[in-house]
């Protein structure tokens, strides 16, 4: 995590850079010239060398040079122009190359937990990404982006007529979107210093790891766990301890309203090694069990598909519409005969 933490905020400079290319993204878009590149889904399995995967979806937004994706199934290039969409829980490896004449470039885009962050990259070493300059954005609607970006990779393998109108329109959208959170958006996260800072960063970023602690954290930033939990709590009024779990069991509840996964895969995905005790911690945050908390949802759910259809001034139409039958043409009068 060292390259995260010596990263720097973006500089006004560098906001207007990234302005800059998401609107030419954006117009590429709307023009059919931003290439899409998905891999194929795999379920997150053993830990492969040189690998690594998210429990987001993560988006990268090739500008300068290229980068060489290493996946379980393929591999890929992505060049200038392109737009990768890597669904969550894909491993992934990654390899970056200059160009003859400009250097290795991209703008990459990870989802935490009400929180977006954007980021330039840059060839650190030859061949190895780094962080350049990073910025946190709050996202309260988090879920928009993170649906956005699940229809992209699913429609992408689709064989559908609309198709290609689909993935336009919702590049467009997901693109506008971050387009919109860089030319208004802010970032708590940004407003903190030192090592309150990085601890959020790490918890943000980690928070699937059951072997993250404040112990854990402490060593690296290399201070003592004790001093790490007195600095929090005295700049945020909030004990390291419970923000590490409050982050977890965010995480846990929008896998809960979002994905099909089962109790326990999110409880190993949100970093309690006991779904059990995960499921005691739920409660304490949310008043109820995580299974209660999807029998409820599903019940919220079932009343929105019982409300009426549309609602007149003086009743209330359940129907979803009938198709107005043409009235029958009008019966011809016989024809009179004439008599001789």
């Amino acid at each position: 995590m060292t390259n995260l933490f010596s990263a720097k905020s973006l500089s006004p400079q560098n906001r207007a850079e990234m302005r800059a290319v998401l609107d030419q993204a954006i117009r590429q878009a709307e023009r059919d010239q931003l290439r899409l590149k998905v891999p194929r889904e795999v379920k997150p399995g053993p830990q492969k060398r040189g690998m690594h995967y998210h429990y987001r979806p993560e988006i990268f937004l090739q500008m300068q040079g290229r980068t060489d994706f290493r996946f379980p199934r393929e591999n890929f290039e992505l060049g200038p122009g392109d737009l990768c969409v890597i669904p969550a829980g894909v491993p992934h490896g990654e390899a970056v190359y200059a160009e003859a004449d400009r250097p290795f470039r991209n703008l990459v885009a990870g989802f935490y937990n009400n929180t977006i962050s954007l980021h330039f990259a840059y060839e650190a070493q030859p061949g190895r990404p780094d962080i350049e300059v990073i910025e946190f954005f709050d996202a309260p609607n988090l879920d928009v982006f993170i649906t956005l970006a699940n229809s992209l990779a699913q429609t992408h393998f689709m064989q559908s007529p609309a198709r290609d109108s689909v993935l336009k329109g919702l590049k467009i959208a997901l693109l506008g979107m971050f387009r919109n959170i860089v030319e208004t958006g802010t970032g708590n996260l940004n407003n903190d210093i030192g090592k309150v800072f990085q601890a959020k960063c790490l918890v943000r970023e980690q928070y699937g790891n059951s072997a993250l602690s404040v112990q854990k954290i402490a060593e690296i930033l290399g201070c003592s766990a004790d001093y790490l939990s007195h600095l929090f709590h005295v700049e945020t009024k909030e004990r390291l301890t419970h923000y590490i779990q409050r982050i977890r069991i965010q995480g846990a509840t929008l896998a809960l309203e979002t994905t099909a996964l089962n109790i326990s895969e999110i409880a190993y995905a949100s970093g309690f090694a006991d779904p059990a005790y995960f499921a005691r911690v739920f409660k304490q945050h949310k008043g109820m069990t995580p299974q209660e908390y999807r029998v409820q949802l599903e019940t919220q759910r079932n009343k929105q598909e019982e409300q009426p259809k549309t609602v007149y001034h003086d009743r209330l139409d359940y129907t979803h519409g009938v198709p107005k039958k043409k009235a029958a043409p009008p019966a011809e009068s016989p024809t009179e005969s004439v008599g001789a």
